[in-house]
C-alpha cells in the first residue's frame, strides 16, 4: 500500500488535469465551436453563461490556478445545472441526462478540499512564497 500511497499526490494532478480538459471542452464546443456542435447558444442564454464558466473555469483547473476556489465555484455552478436541466425531466440521473453534472460536481468539491496536487500552478507558488 505505501507503493500506492506515494501516488497519490501525482494521481490527485492526473484526475484535476483529465477533468479540467473535459470541462473545458464544453467550454470550447458553447463558444468556439469546437468540437462542432450543432448550433452556439445564443449570447445571454444559460448554456452560453455555462460556457464561460467551463471556458474559463476549466482552464484555471487544468493548469491549477486558484484550484480552490474556481473548484468551489464550478462545484456550485454544476449543482445549479443538475437542479435547472436534469432534475426537472425525471428523478434518476441516468435518465434525466444529469450524471455528468452530478460527477462534475462532486469531483470539483473534491478538489475544494484536496487541492491541485503536486503537478500545479498553485504548488510552484506555494513553493516560491516559502523561499
Amino acid at each position: 500500500m505505501n507503493a500506492l500511497s506515494a501516488w497519490e499526490p501525482r494521481v490527485l494532478s492526473i484526475l484535476r488535469i483529465m477533468t479540467g480538459l473535459l470541462f473545458l471542452a464544453h467550454g470550447t464546443m458553447k463558444h468556439l465551436g469546437f468540437p462542432a456542435s450543432a448550433q452556439l447558444p445564443a449570447a445571454g442564454s444559460m448554456p452560453w453563461i455555462a460556457g464561460w464558466f467551463e471556458l474559463i473555469g476549466g482552464a484555471l483547473i487544468v493548469i491549477g490556478l486558484f484550484t480552490r476556489p474556481t473548484a468551489f465555484v464550478l462545484s456550485g455552478v454544476m449543482a445549479f445545472a443538475y437542479f435547472l436541466a436534469h432534475a426537472p425531466k425525471s428523478f434518476f440521473p441516468v435518465l434525466n441526462g444529469g450524471d455528468a453534472a452530478i460527477l462534475y460536481s462532486f469531483v470539483f468539491l473534491y478538489f475544494v478540499f484536496a487541492g491541485a496536487g503536486v503537478w500545479s500552478v498553485d504548488a510552484m507558488r506555494s513553493k516560491s512564497s516559502r523561499i
